[in-house]
């Protein structure tokens, strides 16, 4: 097949993601076929609620070698659980219902029919239950992926944690120079095979202004000898820089990515820069899997006032796949 299906987990049911899905599928522009794993009867209540005017088509895994699919219907894999009538009351808030959903989605990966996966919003407190950081973590696991990086995606610029979703205070104790090394070559490696150039990489310290009150400095005993290290390797590479300064506007024209410590450190300041115009990339797994750049917003269900943008580019990045 020449275009590989977009394969969709939707994620936590009681999100905005079905309003968004729908904004963006109406712009009639992606040529890849699109795969949805959830429930029927889900679906049909939402496209009743936002007069979406596309037909349900209802394939099987083992159907999928032999269709020709298109983007005339909704293509959809269902999550059978008719039943149980107690289950059935409970089922779309579940994380029965996210955990079967990536299931089916990880076998048609593993299978090799398609190589793009999205994943709408969900309460990753509920479904991970602490035993996993986020879903970057969850389904590097998955594939048993030991090396991964969260990039934050935009044409213009970039940005990368370190860590993720660690607490503040656990922060310090996992930033190491392998850890640095090791985000850096895979933003290197994406950005040469699917953007086409070698980028240009700001690394922002971990202290305010890279000082420290105490002994051990880790701006200087840890970021630095790693951006040293891998500026001699051959990377372009600087830093590091203070972070309460680098996103300025000066400062951030001259780099593609910003890699940071933690994740709030160049989370905050991209989406505030691009809002809605970014999109969630893991790097180091054996398929594209992309997120749009935001949270199941669940004030804003039903309401139809919320933003496709960052949907519409991460379908767009896929479809170019």
């Amino acid at each position: 097949m020449k275009n590989k299906p977009i394969i969709i987990v939707p994620g936590e049911p009681n999100s905005i993601f079905f309003e968004i899905l729908f904004k963006s599928l109406k712009t009639n522009i992606f040529k890849s076929p699109i795969i949805i794993i959830s429930s029927v009867e889900l679906v049909k209540s939402q496209i009743k609620k936002f007069k979406f005017n596309k037909k349900i088509l209802l394939i099987k895994i083992s159907e999928l070698k032999n269709l020709q699919l298109s983007n005339k219907n909704i293509n959809l894999i269902d999550i059978n659980y008719k039943n149980n009538n107690k289950l059935k009351k409970t089922f779309l808030k579940s994380n029965i219902f996210i955990k079967k959903s990536f299931d089916i989605a990880f076998k048609i990966l593993n299978d090799g029919f398609s190589n793009k996966l999205i994943n709408g919003p969900m309460d990753k407190s509920k479904f991970l239950n602490k035993k996993f950081l986020g879903m970057t973590e969850y389904i590097s696991k998955k594939f048993k992926v030991k090396k991964n990086a969260m990039l934050i995606y935009n044409k213009e610029l970039s940005v990368c944690p370190v860590t993720t979703h660690l607490p503040l205070k656990l922060v310090s104790k996992n930033v190491n120079q392998n850890l640095i090394k090791e985000k850096v070559v895979l933003i290197n490696k994406f950005y040469k095979e699917d953007i086409g150039f070698t980028p240009k990489i700001a690394v922002a310290g971990l202290n305010p202004h890279c000082e420290s009150v105490l002994m051990f400095n880790e701006d200087q005993k840890i970021i630095a000898p790693a951006i040293k290290s891998l500026k001699k390797a051959g990377y372009k590479i600087d830093g590091p820089f203070p972070a309460d300064t680098i996103f300025l506007k000066q400062n951030r024209k001259r780099y593609d990515v910003i890699l940071g410590m933690y994740h709030d450190q160049v989370l905050s300041p991209i989406k505030t820069l691009k809002e809605y115009d970014a999109i969630n990339i893991t790097l180091g797994l054996p398929f594209y899997r992309v997120s749009p750049d935001h949270g199941p917003n669940i004030k804003m269900v039903n309401k139809n006032l919320s933003n496709p943008l960052s949907l519409i580019r991460a379908l767009k990045f896929l479809d170019q796949k």
